[in-house]
């Protein structure tokens, strides 16, 4: 052998690749060790930053092939922000990607964003492997199970925040979706002043979609109109599922429709446009897209402040705010009258 351990030129064992069993051997310490500290997930091990550095040391000297996450051991920070994404179907959910890698970059990060089908199981999957990639701070946009996460992050030492559905383990920033709903229901009321308005979409679960309804209520309550149970179509986001709820309703239509997305929104539109004779409503829908807007029967939408959602988290990162803090952002009511 020659220095450092090194087989000489020529010699029987050059040809060999190294392996994980020849930089414990080397780093007098164990393969599980050097496993660890090659995958990134040697803090979570207990393993001192001396080791780690020892064994990164040895791989170097051995021309061992070092990955991304090994080589971030050597840095103070990795510089890397991830975000979950649900979904990239609305342009809601785009201009956050967008605004978020922009804003990442301006601030010398780099980002990684995944998305996760509003599954939660590929949520925690999506957290685990960022997290194994040595990630500075989480956001979770949107989660089904946002406890989960921040308890995930919190164990394995790394920042984590709420985006678009609030959780009680970590910061959130949010829509102020209750002021929001509100102030569209009242701008459909007007068209409408003496009958109650059919409210369609979401997930009743949903924190927004709960205070959606909230706030549907709200507008209805302050004009002393009674609204039913059957007033509110909480039958999920799908496209599809607002075209069977409707379907499967039976009476006339109300004037009057608060859409709670664009989503939804296009399933509502493809009923419509199958009755015959059309039915006279007006729309309004909670979320903004600029086709939509031309619609001739949308009267109004309401569309979330993005840039100023990621303002508040970059704000956040890289601090040690409540891990029940929220903070709601006010949206802006666009009227097509």
């Amino acid at each position: 052998m020659g220095e450092k351990g090194k087989p000489e030129p020529g010699s029987r064992n050059a040809a060999r690749r190294t392996t994980i069993y020849d930089l414990a051997a080397l780093a007098e310490t164990s393969a599980s060790a050097v496993s660890a500290v090659l995958n990134g997930t040697w803090k979570k091990r207990r393993i001192s930053e001396r080791l780690a550095e020892r064994i990164l040391r040895v791989a170097e000297e051995q021309g061992y092939s070092v990955n991304l996450q090994a080589s971030v051991l050597r840095r103070e920070k990795s510089n890397i922000v991830g975000m979950i994404m649900p979904k990239y179907d609305n342009r809601y959910f785009g201009a956050i990607a967008e605004r978020f890698e922009a804003r990442a970059r301006a601030q010398g990060l780099f980002p990684v964003i995944t998305c996760t089908q509003r599954d939660p199981e590929l949520e925690f999957e999506a957290a685990r492997e960022m997290i194994s990639y040595q990630v500075e701070c989480l956001i979770a946009t949107g989660a089904t199970d946002p406890d989960r996460i921040s308890d995930f992050c919190a164990a394995a030492g790394v920042q984590a925040i709420n985006l678009d559905l609030p959780g009680g383990r970590a910061p959130s920033v949010v829509s102020d979706n209750f002021g929001g709903a509100r102030d569209l229901a009242h701008l459909l009321l007007e068209r409408a002043p003496h009958e109650p308005l059919l409210f369609i979409g979401g997930r009743p679960s949903d924190h927004n979609t709960a205070e959606r309804i909230r706030g549907f209520r709200a507008a209805h309550a302050d004009r002393g109109i009674p609204l039913p149970e059957s007033a509110i179509l909480a039958c999920g986001y799908a496209a599809e599922k607002a075209e069977a709820a409707l379907e499967a309703r039976a009476g006339a239509l109300p004037r009057g429709l608060f859409v709670n997305s664009t989503i939804t929104l296009e399933g509502v539109v493809r009923w419509l446009r199958r009755q015959s004779p059309p039915a006279p409503v007006e729309i309004g829908t909670f979320d903004w897209d600029p086709f939509a807007a031309l619609l001739p029967d949308c009267v109004g939408m309401v569309e979330q402040d993005v840039a100023g959602m990621l303002e508040e988290v970059f704000r956040l990162i890289g601090h040690a705010p409540e891990a029940g803090l929220r903070i709601e952002v006010p949206t802006i009511l666009r009227r097509h009258l």
